[in-house]
């Protein structure tokens, strides 16, 4: 299966970087053919521009500017999004990403007002997540991006399949043996994706 994997942390020696490495190397080890997109270090620019926003709903000029992106997205058949959480929300570099890439014509289309997916062939889909907060700050928060990964991704892709959805709380006081435990969880659930 060839498997796009998204890595949204600027810092190459941050855990999440570990983490990111840890997914590559996992999908690799079970067989998969993987693609690490990692958008700090591909200079991935997040900006819908006024210009992105008149085309956006013209396929395929709507594509233009991010192409090379949106075929590997086409490529996809399993999807794993690597990511810290800041503000209870994704860095702006993904939901750029997500802005930007997840155009008409290449993540859904609209049929008669109905929006129809585009995205069918991707069959797994994965998130590796740090939360400076707690679960519980991030109950009460509503928890944003595990909605995002479970309910809207998800609808997008397949409503019908499951989501592996992994992540490790409480970043703020962690310690090596909590971050360690992690990177094992994430190893196992990857060899398995």
């Amino acid at each position: 299966m060839r498997v796009l994997v998204l890595h949204s942390h600027p810092v190459e020696a941050s855990y999440g970087a570990a983490l990111y490495r840890q997914t590559l190397e996992s999908l690799a080890t079970a067989g998969h053919t993987v693609d690490g997109c990692d958008l700090y270090a591909e200079s991935f620019d997040p900006v819908l521009s006024r210009g992105d926003r008149l085309v956006y709903h013209e396929y395929p000029e709507n594509i233009a500017l991010v192409k090379p992106y949106v075929d590997r997205l086409k490529q996809a058949e399993g999807l794993v999004i690597v990511t810290p959480v800041w503000n209870f929300g994704f860095p702006a570099i993904l939901k750029g990403y997500f802005d930007r890439v997840w155009l008409p014509g290449v993540s859904f289309e609209l049929v008669d007002g109905q929006v129809q997916s585009r995205l069918r062939h991707i069959q797994k889909l994965a998130a590796v997540l740090t939360y400076g907060a707690t679960p519980f700050r991030a109950f009460v928060a509503g928890n944003p991006p595990k909605k995002i990964v479970k309910r809207v991704l998800r609808a997008q892709i397949s409503p019908l399949r499951p989501v592996t959805f992994l992540a490790h709380y409480d970043m703020n006081n962690c310690t090596a043996e909590t971050r360690a435990a992690f990177l094992g969880k994430v190893k196992t659930a990857m060899e398995r994706f």
